[in-house]
């Protein structure tokens, strides 16, 4: 059983990695105002939505899963306080930040109406930190970390991340800028 566990907190800390990349690539396009593909504008935006909510599923498997396996000795202190884990723990350190930063954005998300697109706006920005301290969470904690597989996931992965980024900050950034009144925000 703890083998499973093992596994499967592996998976699914993989697999919340790749789907938080796809989300952070999504959530870039998004603000640009393009269309992917044949999808149009307002699908891309719903599509990052969705593939974030199931990147957060997949991060609630992983920790939950590794609260449950004897070997990872886990406790949920470990998981909302970073840096006390047994087990290298600055490198679990940086995934319990990232968690804590992923549980900031859902709960300004879910409270979006209430505190205004402003705050929420402002808190959103944390997930360009998130990506880099989860990256760094699972190259230094992850049992696949020094897989050749892996390392090649995670290269593109960050070669892509931040092709993205520099396009997002660059002058040119905004499709819709005179849609949008000029603002390039």
């Amino acid at each position: 059983m703890d083998e499973a566990m093992w596994a499967f907190g592996r998976v699914s800390g993989f697999m919340s990695l790749a789907l938080f990349t796809v989300s952070v690539l999504l959530g870039i396009l998004t603000r640009s105002g393009r269309p992917l593909l044949v999808l149009p504008r307002f699908s891309v935006s719903i599509l990052h939505r969705n593939i974030a909510l199931l990147a957060t599923v997949f991060l609630g498997l992983h920790v939950g899963s590794l609260l449950l396996d004897s070997f990872a000795k886990l406790r949920p202190v470990d998981v909302v306080v970073p840096f006390l884990g047994s087990f290298r723990p600055f490198w679990q350190g940086l995934g319990t930040v990232a968690l804590d930063l992923v549980a900031a954005v859902i709960v300004t998300a879910l409270l979006r109406q209430r505190i205004g697109h402003r705050a929420f706006k402002a808190v959103h920005w944390l997930t360009y930190a998130v990506w880099p301290v989860a990256m760094a969470h699972a190259l230094g904690n992850g049992t696949d970390a020094a897989g050749q597989w892996f390392l090649l996931l995670a290269a593109a992965s960050g070669a892509a991340i931040a092709g993205a980024l520099l396009w997002r900050l660059s002058s040119t950034f905004l499709e819709t800028a005179r849609a949008r009144g000029g603002n390039l925000q």
